[in-house]
């Protein structure tokens, strides 16, 4: 792990890891979707550390690295703002708990599909369906992964599409880069369910608007140029190849501003071993839409 969650003593953790505050959930405004705090193992391990080493307080974070508390230790149980929470008889790793009122729970959910909250070493969560991480995190936090993709398209001033709005990284930095509206779908009511427990993921608020809905569909309702940049983080090929499809590319170069920048990601799938070049089939397809294209990091970077 980067840091610690939860250590003894005055020692502080900090809430970030580059020495900034990050855009994310006003004052107000994470608590009541906390609706209480959040575990993970190192967290728990660094509670249970604490009462046996008789300690009577720890700090620690209990919002996934954004915030340090003082918690208290006792015996059989720790408390925060005089509620008393219980000791878990056992915190997976790889699993974030959420506090329903009465227990912890993990933040997952299963319906078509097993979706889940996984914490980082970074702080900022990433999420998994069936199993496959949706958001990368070997080399950097998901957060400024996210936030170095939002540059590229320069939102300040600008109306946004984010087509899938996943845990909302992409449109909190947009937010942050003074987008003047940030246009956000996401389709899938678990994932929205996800984020609302995640305090790294940002309110909807008079900037940023999030319609529960397919952006395949949705998209084919806005109007001719009524959007300066597009942000495109669709599921790999196999999960939502309708958002691959020529068709649609065609959809975000009607709807895009002329000299309106679209950031798509493709991620670097290995060609020797899926047999495909995703990158540039997607440059080829939005060439085709009328946009000019160059590979950029994990994705391709074009402009109208």
């Amino acid at each position: 792990m980067g840091e610690d969650y939860c250590r003894t003593g005055s020692l502080a953790v900090g809430a970030n890891h580059n020495g900034t505050e990050p855009p994310g959930p006003r004052d107000g405004q994470a608590g009541d979707a906390m609706r209480g705090p959040l575990l993970t193992a190192d967290v728990h391990a660094g509670l249970q550390a604490g009462r046996s080493a008789g300690a009577a307080t720890v700090e620690c974070s209990l919002d996934l690295g954004r915030s340090v508390a003082t918690v208290s230790l006792a015996r059989d149980h720790w408390s925060r703002e005089g509620q008393r929470y219980p000791y878990l008889e056992n915190c997976r790793e790889r699993t974030i708990y959420h506090w329903t009122g009465e227990a912890f729970a993990p933040i997952a959910r299963f319906s078509t599909s097993l979706i889940k909250l996984v914490p980082t070493e970074w702080g900022p969560p990433t999420f998994e369906i069936d199993g496959i991480k949706m958001l990368p995190t070997a080399r950097v936090s998901p957060y400024e992964d996210a936030a170095a993709k939002v540059a590229m398209i320069e939102p300040r001033g600008k109306v946004v599409l984010d087509t899938c709005g996943g845990l909302g990284y992409f449109a909190a930095w947009c937010v942050q880069g003074g987008a003047a509206r940030v246009v956000s779908f996401e389709k899938n009511l678990d994932v929205l369910w996800l984020r609302s427990l995640n305090p790294w993921s940002p309110p909807a608020d008079g900037v940023l608007e999030l319609t529960l809905g397919d952006v395949a569909m949705a998209v084919q309702t806005l109007p001719d140029a009524s959007i300066d940049a597009i942000l495109h983080d669709p599921p790999r090929f196999g999960i939502a190849g309708e958002l691959y499809a020529q068709s649609f590319y065609d959809q975000l170069a009607r709807v895009l501003t002329r000299r309106g920048r679209l950031f798509h990601y493709t991620g670097t799938p290995n060609k020797l071993t899926t047999g495909r070049d995703v990158p540039n089939e997607v440059a080829r397809r939005l060439r085709a839409a009328g946009f000019t294209t160059e590979l950029r990091g994990d994705g391709v970077l074009a402009r109208k």
